[in-house]
């Protein structure tokens, strides 16, 4: 692998654990419900299409966070906005940083400059990269709810290279585990790209990336034994 002027990342299932299940489990507990994985397979029935919505600019933030609690809050009566601000809440408290996150940050920040480009929210990713001791490695951290538009769609990405003072893209890296958005949009903005694929999914016809990998660790052999 050549050498980078910046590596990028995603964030959820990237960089950190993002466990729905049980984040929802902890804040429906405060409720008094007992959350179950049928209650989250109806909830992901109406979560998943609303993200992929989002991602192609078809709603808007707020519109993603609050449809999908629609139902919940008309049972518990209350507003889907408290609802959605609960679970970001218990989001924060159970983030952890994926095995060999730490390390592989430590053995890059000398060697490049570090961003974070997150279909996340801005009320939960900048809280979480400051819980996990994790803000001082990254230079830049580029949130779609505060741009206005979600990977794939090439604008975050122009946004972001701006912010890194437009380095020549040959020599920016996006890592990412989601092909479809961390790997289509880096390749159509013109960087190389690195598809973290821990449960050795087929790569798809359409969306070929530079380098495929298995875990953070490989991905940190990979880059320091060119780097060093």
């Amino acid at each position: 692998m050549k050498t980078y002027e910046w590596i990028v990342f995603d964030a959820d299932e990237t960089l950190f654990h993002f466990d729905a299940f049980s984040g929802l489990q902890q804040m429906f507990a405060e409720f008094g419900i007992n959350f179950t994985e049928q209650d989250y397979k109806e909830y992901q029935a109406v979560n998943k299409p609303l993200w992929v919505d989002y991602q192609n600019g078809s709603i808007t933030t707020q519109q993603l966070q609050y449809k999908r609690f629609d139902d919940w809050a008309n049972k518990l009566q209350i507003t889907p906005k408290d609802l959605n601000s609960a679970f970001l809440a218990a989001m924060a408290e159970i983030c952890t940083p994926l095995e060999g996150a730490i390390s592989l940050l430590n053995s890059l920040k000398d060697q490049a400059r570090l961003g974070i480009i997150t279909n996340g929210f801005a009320e939960l990713q900048q809280i979480r990269i400051e819980r996990t001791g994790l803000i001082g490695y990254f230079d830049m951290l580029v949130i779609s709810e505060q741009v206005g538009v979600a990977k794939p769609h090439q604008d975050i990405f122009e946004h972001a290279l701006a912010n890194m003072d437009n380095p020549a893209r040959n020599k920016v890296l996006m890592v990412g585990d989601n092909p479809d958005t961390d790997i289509l949009g880096g390749i159509n903005a013109g960087l190389d790209t690195c598809w973290l694929n821990i449960h050795n999914k087929p790569t798809p016809k359409n969306i070929i990336p530079h380098y495929q990998v298995s875990s953070l660790p490989e991905l940190q052999r990979l880059l320091t034994s060119e780097l060093n």
